[in-house]
């Protein structure tokens, strides 16, 4: 069935498709939130939403993919309650995960940028997905020192060293993701 999908003719127009796989991500980025695992020791929660920001990046490329990722901000910003935890609103973005949203943009972009000038085999678009993700979470760790004070090792053991074993899986299972829809999100998205 998935191989119909993927070779399937697209019966819409190409700027039609960038559309909607930009309303895509936005909605899977919002799915991501909703995916969470609290921990006691730090005010930021592990979610899912770090596999769909990078995916973004690569499959919209760098700039399609800021647009979901700012598009998934703006809404939580005007009140709807799409962020970890239903939050939502100006207070939450300034709160302790604020950074990590922010970096989310940055990471698409990231992701995307690189994409284009990389090889395109599954070692270089893991090196891309593994720098988007530490741009992602330095502005996360920015933000929190802004925010809370911590020194440079409260930063990384609150900021940092929970987060790296998930991140590890979220980027290999979008490497994996990525390289089986690359050649048909590059005939969609290009």
């Amino acid at each position: 069935m998935m191989e119909m999908v993927l070779h399937k003719e697209i019966p819409l127009s190409k700027e039609m498709c960038r559309y909607c796989g930009i309303t895509v991500f936005v909605i899977l980025t919002i799915v991501g939130a909703f995916i969470r695992i609290p921990l006691p020791f730090t005010p930021v929660p592990v979610t899912l939403q770090t596999f769909f920001v990078l995916l973004s990046g690569a499959v919209l490329g760098g700039m399609r993919g800021a647009g979901s990722q700012g598009m998934y901000m703006l809404l939580g910003l005007a009140g709807i309650p799409l962020f970890t935890g239903t939050g939502s609103g100006l207070a939450y973005v300034c709160g302790p995960t604020g950074g990590y949203l922010t970096g989310f943009i940055a990471a698409s972009v990231c992701t995307g940028r690189l994409m284009n000038n990389s090889k395109q085999s599954f070692v270089s678009a893991l090196g891309v997905f593994i720098v988007a993700d530490m741009l992602l979470f330095l502005c996360g760790l920015v933000w929190l020192k802004v925010l809370y004070g911590y020194s440079f090792t409260g930063l990384v053991s609150v900021g940092l060293l929970p987060f790296i074993p998930g991140e590890i899986v979220k980027i290999t299972a979008a490497v994996v993701l990525y390289e089986k829809i690359k050649t048909r999100a590059k005939e969609i998205f290009a």
